[in-house]
């Protein structure tokens, strides 16, 4: 067999290509070392010498409108909301339950009397959930609470979305029944049960 003959133009092409290619993987174009301006470094360039500008007056991120008063921040017309902005179901009173065990009950206790731990711990107690004042509040006192704080309370609205702060306030009312029914309060196949000590 006759062997073909080797294009010598071709080959000196693939050496050299192979022999640059170590050279050009160490070509780069330094994006990562071009001037920037770092947050809370100084600049020349802006008149106040801040690197980080101010947020534009009037804006509002994405996804931040929130132009249900209602929903948003417990009030209809101005006053605290009578009536709850969703419909409560057992699985708003599981999240509000489960919700209310991370965010309230090391305070307000686990019946929500006021006998947290931190009582324990020699700070204040709060109000407990059961005294007429509060058995008297709106729902939208209870929500307005949790969103803005109140007295040594601090405010949640940043670590609870508002579903869920609905859903504590829900939960709230579940414990203020609790704690105040008669057995008048309680369905008759339940009472019934109840009275025979099943």
């Amino acid at each position: 067999m006759r062997s073909r003959p080797v294009n010598l133009r071709a080959f000196a092409w693939v050496l050299a290509a192979l022999a640059a290619g170590p050279l050009l993987v160490g070509c780069r174009q330094d994006m990562h070392d071009q001037p920037r301006l770092k947050p809370y470094g100084k600049s020349g360039f802006f008149a106040d010498g801040r690197a980080m500008r101010p947020l534009v007056p009037n804006t509002v991120a994405r996804g931040r409108l929130f132009e249900d008063a209602h929903f948003h921040q417990g009030r209809v017309d101005g006053k605290d909301a009578e009536a709850f902005p969703l419909a409560i179901t057992k699985d708003v009173l599981a999240r509000g339950r489960e919700r209310y065990g991370i965010y309230c009950i090391n305070c307000h206790g686990t019946l929500g009397d006021g006998d947290g731990m931190i009582v324990s711990r020699g700070m204040k107690r709060p109000p407990s959930y059961h005294i007429d004042r509060l058995r008297a509040a709106p729902p939208g006192y209870f929500f307005g609470v949790i969103t803005n704080g109140f007295g040594v309370m601090y405010d949640l609205a940043d670590r609870i979305k508002a579903e869920d702060r609905w859903a504590i306030v829900a939960y709230v009312r579940a414990l203020q029944q609790s704690q105040n029914a008669t057995l008048d309060d309680v369905p008759p196949a339940e009472r019934d049960r109840l009275l025979r000590g099943e």
